[in-house]
């Protein structure tokens, strides 16, 4: 037997909010019982998370992208033995013998080199600024050039490496020097591609001193033209982001590459 709602508070007789949830496709629409109010559609995906997580806990868990998710996900460290595990069936498939002498040890050692050129999925822009933040009155160019850099290629799993400069236009806040070296690590050590490093570093910088402009050149070699592919072993990648007054004045981002050039 159904409950009946309340008419005053269209609540049922236990004192439970009654809904309504009509899926259409993937979209889905959720309607209090007195109709007074509508709240926007939502996917089925995104209803049944919600359905899921009422009243546990979860409500606000950034990790519940996908129902078959944890509270919380593993440490990195916890997923050394099965990624270890996926690199020696890698060794097996390739046709080589994973006991032997000189491999006993390689997928342990492959996992462990896996996460340490990807460490930059733990860190974010807070941790790494540790409050490196001062306010100086300020508002000439801060430029620090030929960062090194060395990340992953995501489509071959495979290196790339080069040099950042990054320049900013304080305005009344300036950055810790190596807070920008910093800020090139946390987003070179993760699977990447050029053109997405150079403007992340670019909107990172950004949100850190709020300055009047801010110009990320990278220059890049990637193993993927290198080792495979056509083998072209002296090109280079340049990519750029110019932001505010970069992108805006010519003659400021004139400045900004004449000094990032200069020997």
């Amino acid at each position: 037997m159904k409950p009946q709602a309340n008419e005053q508070n269209g609540s049922t007789q236990n004192g439970d909010v009654a809904t309504v949830a009509s899926v259409a496709g993937d979209a889905a629409a959720i309607v209090p019982a007195d109709a007074s109010a509508v709240i926007p559609a939502k996917s089925s995906q995104q209803l049944k998370l919600e359905m899921l997580n009422i009243g546990n806990g979860h409500e606000k868990c950034t990790f519940h992208h996908d129902l078959e998710l944890d509270h919380k996900p593993p440490t990195r460290e916890a997923l050394l033995p099965d990624m270890a595990r996926s690199y020696r069936l890698l060794l097996g498939g390739l046709g080589e013998n994973p006991d032997r002498q000189g491999l006993i040890k390689t997928p342990e050692r492959a996992a462990k080199a896996m996460l340490y050129f990807t460490k930059g999925y733990d860190q974010n822009l807070e941790d790494v600024l540790n409050g490196a933040v001062f306010d100086e009155d300020h508002d000439e160019m801060v430029v620090v050039k030929d960062i090194e850099m060395f990340s992953m290629c995501e489509h071959h799993l495979v290196p790339f490496y080069g040099k950042v400069s990054i320049g900013y236009l304080p305005c009344n806040k300036i950055l810790g020097l190596s807070k920008l070296a910093r800020i090139v690590e946390i987003f070179s050590r993760r699977l990447q591609v050029q053109e997405r490093l150079t403007k992340q570093i670019a909107v990172a910088v950004t949100q850190a001193v709020q300055p009047a402009g801010v110009a990320v050149v990278v220059e890049g070699v990637h193993m993927c033209m290198v080792m495979r592919g056509v083998q072209k072993i002296n090109s280079k990648t340049v990519t750029s982001t110019m932001l505010g007054v970069f992108r805006d004045d010519p003659k400021t981002r004139e400045e900004f590459l004449n000094l990032v050039n200069s020997k």
